[in-house]
């Protein structure tokens, strides 16, 4: 029993790690980004990106379970800031990347 919640206890920890580094991948994205790309792309304002995707980088560090230590209770909370990366990376960055003034569209490979 005690090797299943050792693999369980990782799964979790990599699971959580994974939200953070994806809230925070967003949140660097969005910083890079001019702000009047948002608007001419006709989504919310870099200023609303910023603060969401900074509140969603917060409750994924939060929500990273450390080994030997209880849990906060926060680690529901690390579901809505992968809602919120992912909302900002699959519809937000690719409508502001041709706006960014970036060799490509504003995005590598040519995606």
């Amino acid at each position: 029993m005690n090797f299943i919640w050792s693999v369980q206890a990782l799964l979790f920890f990599v699971f959580y790690l994974t939200i953070f580094v994806l809230s925070a991948w967003a949140l660097v994205d969005c910083l890079r980004r001019p702000a009047g790309a948002f608007t001419a792309a006709g989504k919310r304002t870099k200023q609303f990106w910023t603060w969401v995707l900074v509140a969603a980088a917060v409750v994924a560090f939060i929500s990273v379970p450390i080994p030997g230590f209880p849990s906060f209770g926060l680690s529901f909370l690390a579901l809505g800031s992968a809602a919120a990366a992912i909302v900002y990376l699959v519809d937000v960055r690719p409508a502001v990347g041709p706006y960014s003034g970036r060799r490509g569209g504003g995005s590598r490979g040519g995606w």
